[in-house]
């Protein structure tokens, strides 16, 4: 039986399971002896196991599996659902950011401008990437793309997956707060249809610079908030160990952020996560941006803009004893 190569803590006992089954398997090779009885026992325990544990996943397990490092990034699903996507470079102002990356690819035929945050897999890509965290030429490079997918008529389509925004004193020099609100500002007047899709991390304003579209998709074991859950930790409680509890307290979970009306569907994941099943993941993603690119591309831009207006001015609305609050 195939062993995770990465496990996390509340996954331990499947991994013990499967060493379990696998001992087995062997012992009834070597001593060929039938053993299919014990060893179909173990099989089904695994999957009791894994029905448990996958069902019932706290927040902050849903923020680990988001982190996974064999979950797939933005590159993985542009790779399985697009064709012919052309990697177009620099903010035209002072660098290449490769945490971002972006450029004009093919959806089911029809012309589309990809933007998206993309992670390193190992130490050499991850320092390349700046381990997914944009710094300020990075989302002027959003925006430009942005503005080209407007003058051309390009639907817009984004990939979140970012702790946050790089926040060394070489990114505040170069004025990060100011391009993140500059992109707020301008994706709220596109006058395209625009997705986001939150992947795997979705970190304060460093996931909102390119989250300002008309429908946000998540993926179910993705996390989309103001703040990590060791940052919120550590203004709250004085101790980043107490992450579990912010989570908790964030409801930055996907099922919850769709009650909440923060984003428009849940894509599901293969159990246990989708890097569990890449392809499976990438196919439920591609029938979802179907159905919502089909429906935006049949309002005008004057329609487009007024939804996207009223989307965001209701975000944070509650009622509470029959009083409305804002």
């Amino acid at each position: 039986m195939d062993k995770p190569a990465y496990v996390l803590e509340f996954e331990k006992p499947l991994r013990d399971l499967a060493r379990e089954f696998d001992a087995l398997h062997q012992k009834s090779l070597e001593q060929k002896v039938n053993l299919s009885a014990e060893l179909a026992a173990i099989e089904k325990r695994i999957g009791d196991a894994q029905r448990e544990i996958y069902t019932n996943l706290t927040p902050w397990q849903r923020v680990q599996i988001a982190r996974h490092p064999k979950r797939p990034y933005a590159l993985d699903y542009v790779q399985l659902i697009f064709e012919q996507f052309q990697e177009l470079h620099g903010d035209r102002q002072y660098n290449d950011d490769r945490a971002l990356v972006g450029g004009t690819a093919f959806f089911e035929g029809e012309s589309v401008m990809i933007i998206a945050q993309q992670k390193g897999r190992d130490t050499k890509e991850n320092i390349l990437r700046n381990f997914g965290m944009p710094q300020p030429e990075g989302y002027r490079k959003a925006l430009r793309l942005m503005r080209l997918a407007e003058k051309f008529g390009l639907p817009v389509i984004t990939f979140i997956d970012t702790p946050g925004a790089y926040p060394g004193v070489e990114s505040e020099a170069r004025h990060v707060s100011e391009a993140i609100a500059v992109n707020l500002r301008e994706m709220a007047l596109l006058r395209v249809p625009s997705i986001a899709v939150v992947v795997g991390e979705g970190g304060s304003g460093g996931a909102l610079g390119i989250g300002v579209t008309d429908r946000v998709l998540i993926f179910e074991n993705s996390y989309y908030s103001v703040i990590s859950p060791e940052g919120c930790a550590a203004i709250l409680w004085k101790d980043r160990a107490a992450a579990p509890l912010a989570a908790e307290a964030l409801k930055l979970n996907a099922a919850k952020l769709k009650e909440l009306g923060v984003i428009d569907e849940v894509i599901p994941e293969p159990m246990g996560g989708a890097h569990n099943g890449v392809a499976v993941a990438a196919a439920a993603l591609k029938t979802s941006l179907q159905r919502h690119l089909g429906e935006l591309r049949q309002l005008p831009g004057d329609q487009l803009l007024d939804t996207r207006y009223q989307r965001y001015r209701h975000l944070g609305v509650f009622e509470e004893a029959g009083v409305a609050h804002v």
